[in-house]
């Protein structure tokens, strides 16, 4: 195969309702595989919502019964993994025959992780990646990953990974995709500033591999009427701009910034660029110098309690 047509879904997660946001989902992808495209990225915490604005009743030291309430709502609308709502992404996946990359909130015990699903058209849920450092007040939210869940999934069109919105600041995350191959890097994320798009130009060139950056585009009328975001740096109807991009493996912006609207975002992919990038930069080959320089990365899943047989 010498090329692949691929799409970024841009659209905002409707707060405390992951069946809606569920139904948005299959629609934008729908759309996209309709114009072509045979893998679909869709953005950081899409089923199960980025609560942009919210405080949850958070101070130093002090947690509110109300801001509970709230993350109540909050873990509620979060999936299980694998659970009713990956079984119908991955039937979507089969039924329109493409790869996906998604963006969930994911409920495992008592602990919630911003997590990025991996959907095979044959094979279903395939992997997942579970962000490694919530950024600032996410971290009341989210627990962190560990070395476990650092896939990288092969697919007729390359190796596909994904870091997670800031992960992808995380020099020695990447320089760890890089080393697995990957060619087709996913970034989910809900930062809409101006300097993410030279951060997305960066990786690709850095890693020699194409960039799909799925961004929400989310307004005050995708949270509950009785749901009152802080004014901060976002007091205008829109929390989340956009900025969903697609960079070459030479840093070339192939399709975007969109910004102002949901909407799709397509680009076709010439993968015989993989090749001519990789002529003079091999961040994890001949531009390494292992004489000098060593990354040791524990990929071990890492538990409280192991039980041991009697």
């Amino acid at each position: 195969m010498t090329s692949v047509v691929v799409a970024a879904v841009q659209a905002g997660s409707t707060l405390f309702d992951t069946p809606a946001t569920l139904v948005k989902a299959e629609r934008y992808v729908r759309e996209a595989a309709s114009a072509g495209a045979r893998l679909v990225v869709l953005p950081e915490a899409f089923l199960g919502g980025y609560p942009k604005g919210l405080d949850f009743g958070v101070t130093v030291g002090s947690r509110s019964p109300a801001g509970r309430d709230v993350f109540r709502r909050y873990r509620e609308a979060a999936v299980d993994v694998p659970g009713p709502e990956t079984a119908r992404l991955a039937d979507l996946s089969a039924e329109l025959g493409i790869h996906m990359v998604a963006g969930v909130i994911e409920r495992d015990g008592g602990t919630l992780y911003c997590t990025a699903l991996f959907f095979d058209p044959l094979a279903g849920l395939v992997a997942k990646h579970r962000k490694l450092m919530p950024t600032a007040a996410e971290r009341f939210l989210w627990g962190q990953g560990d070395g476990s869940t650092l896939p990288a999934v092969s697919t007729p069109y390359g190796v596909l990974g994904a870091a997670i919105c800031w992960e992808n600041y995380m020099p020695l995350l990447r320089q760890t995709m890089y080393s697995k191959g990957v060619e087709i890097w996913c970034a989910p994320t809900v930062d809409d500033r101006d300097q993410w798009q030279a951060t997305m130009r960066h990786v690709a060139l850095e890693g020699r591999c194409f960039v799909i950056s799925a961004n929400q585009y989310l307004t005050r009328a995708d949270l509950p009427e009785d749901v009152h975001p802080v004014q901060g740096d976002s007091p205008s109807t829109v929390l989340i701009d956009g900025g969903s991009v697609i960079v070459s493996p030479l840093g070339d912006v192939l399709a975007g910034p969109l910004r102002g609207t949901e909407g799709v975002l397509l680009a076709e992919l010439d993968l015989s660029d993989l090749d001519r990038a990789h002529f003079d930069f091999d961040a994890a080959g001949h531009y390494a110098r292992p004489d000098i320089f060593t990354l040791h990365v524990d990929e071990s899943p890492h538990h409280t309690v192991h039980p041991k047989a009697t």
